[in-house]
């Protein structure tokens, strides 16, 4: 990642690419830990005696959490600082996941998966936070893409660790291993990051003039919330993020489901595809953070290049998955739906930069929001896919579903103004 040129007085120091690290790996073991149970789902629907439906409310529990708690849990970050708030995150979520494992029946696992969510929500509204206050402006959208892209490579060899796993362990015991990889990042991280970038000896002069400073923090930090309640960038911002999650939720809870049950693959073969969407959806993440800087130039500012750079990703994301529920022969059927990841996650880098812009001081609260909806369309996805399943015993009314969805994502992406801040917003057309 190249950043802007040094000021005078010496070349800046490089610290600020360790908080892209740190936001690296939580990405990947966030993703390890969510989606590990997408795997496990047959083992465990096999152990508990669940049938789709119930499975659809343990997926579901969790993405209801992890929405409900997003707002709260960015707002802490913008008022106390990400560090604090990081930390209680990531010692949470990973006590959950290890209790995930001693679960018995369908309703403590239920209530041990909500508490999951619950644990889970915040962290990547607090990550860019993080990034708001250590990298300059320049640097933004790459990083976002580079995290996307990480969390997104966590998630597609997530299927291989767990077979791995669960061929030494069982499910149980997979699920407490899973959980100590967060508590050792949290170890880590509490030693090194500091909320105040200008107070980390590993700063010098040259890099702290480089980065952004913050008009209000802590105590100060007073969250205007009627202006973002009342923004149509938000709502925009909100609606297509609803989209993106509904459609992303089918990859990391039903999709190995749908590899063995509707395309007839064995638990290895499964294993094996089940995470391609979110490796191609990797490189979507990477492709966007690389060229939306270029667009910019040549489409005439940040607003246009984003808006329409994202209305093009969601329609091409609509048009495969209706490929995809024509198509017979199964390899051609998961390809399909490995662009549609690709679409989506082109997405990710202009909705969370945009997050950055709008945000300001409230970022955290803002991109909170934002995945606060999100969230809600993944625990509608949840639901809908099981009950869809189970009422038409077909996949192709979920992949209709989710292309409408697309859709409605694509008229947020054109009707957003996704560069200026709160305070300045008007009912002016973007521009």
């Amino acid at each position: 990642m190249t950043g802007p040129a040094a000021p005078p007085g010496g070349a800046p120091t490089r610290a600020r690419y360790w908080v892209v690290a740190f936001a690296v790996s939580l990405a990947v073991i966030q993703y390890i830990d969510r989606i590990c149970i997408a795997q496990a789902a047959p083992l465990i629907a096999r152990d508990l005696h669940l049938d789709p439906r119930q499975m659809g409310w343990v997926f579901g529990a969790f993405t209801l959490a992890y929405a409900l708690f997003e707002i709260p849990t960015g707002y802490l970050g913008d008022r106390l600082g990400p560090r604090r708030i990081l930390l209680r995150i990531v010692l949470w979520w990973s006590f959950f996941t290890a209790a995930t494992g001693w679960m018995r029946q369908l309703w403590s696992l239920v209530v041990v998966r909500f508490l999951f969510g619950a644990g889970e929500a915040g962290c990547f509204p607090n990550l860019t936070k993080a990034f708001n206050r250590w990298l300059p402006v320049a640097e933004r959208p790459r990083a976002q893409g580079i995290m996307w892209m990480s969390a997104r490579l966590g998630g597609a060899f997530t299927p291989l660790l767990v077979a791995a796993s669960l061929a030494f362990v069982s499910w149980r015991t997979a699920f407490v291993l899973f959980g100590l990889l967060g508590v050792l990042w949290a170890v880590v991280f509490a030693w090194w990051y500091r909320d105040e970038p200008r107070t980390h000896p590993a700063v010098n002069a040259a890099e702290a003039a480089l980065l952004p400073r913050e008009e209000t923090a802590g105590a100060r930090f007073k969250m205007p919330w009627r202006t973002l309640f009342s923004s149509r960038t938000v709502w925009c911002l909100c609606g297509q993020y609803f989209a993106c999650s509904y459609c992303f939720y089918f990859f990391i809870t039903w999709f190995p489901t749908y590899l063995l049950e509707q395309q007839g693959f064995d638990m290895k073969q499964g294993a094996l595809l089940a995470g391609t969407p979110l490796l191609v959806g990797a490189f979507g993440s990477l492709f966007a953070g690389w060229l939306l800087p270029a667009l910019e130039s040549r489409l005439g500012g940040a607003g246009r290049a984003r808006r329409w750079f994202g209305a093009a990703a969601a329609g091409g994301a609509a048009l495969l998955l209706v490929t995809a529920a024509q198509l017979t022969p199964p390899y051609l059927a998961v390809t399909a739906i490995a662009l549609v990841a690709f679409c989506n996650d082109a997405q990710m880098p202009g909705a969370w930069t945009a997050c950055m812009d709008v945000g300001g001081p409230a970022v955290a609260t803002l991109s909170g929001t934002m995945n606060m909806m999100g969230n809600l369309g993944g625990f509608l996805s949840s639901i809908a896919c099981g009950y869809l399943v189970q009422w038409t015993g077909s996949w192709n009314l979920v992949f209709y579903a989710a292309a409408v969805m697309y859709g409605g994502g694509l008229a947020c992406w054109l009707a957003m103004d996704p560069v200026t801040p709160l305070a300045q917003q008007s009912r002016l057309r973007p521009p």
